[in-house]
């Protein structure tokens, strides 16, 4: 499963008036919301997986490999 392979990323973050707004460097078009710093986190790497996994059908297999 693609959870299990760690991948770090740096995220930006600042608080608007009503939610914590935050964004990765490494894909700036990834940007999500959240009311907590908590729920920000959770939100922007379930949009990094969405991403990620766009266009993969069911059934994909994961291998780790060294680049």
């Amino acid at each position: 499963m693609l959870g299990e392979v760690a991948t770090k990323m740096t995220m930006v973050y600042w608080k608007s008036d009503q939610f914590w707004l935050g964004k990765l460097l490494e894909h700036p078009e990834i940007m999500t919301q959240g009311e907590s710093l908590e729920e920000l986190e959770e939100n922007i790497k379930d949009a990094y997986l969405m991403m990620a996994m766009d266009e993969v059908p069911s059934g994909y297999q994961v291998k780790e490999i060294r680049l």
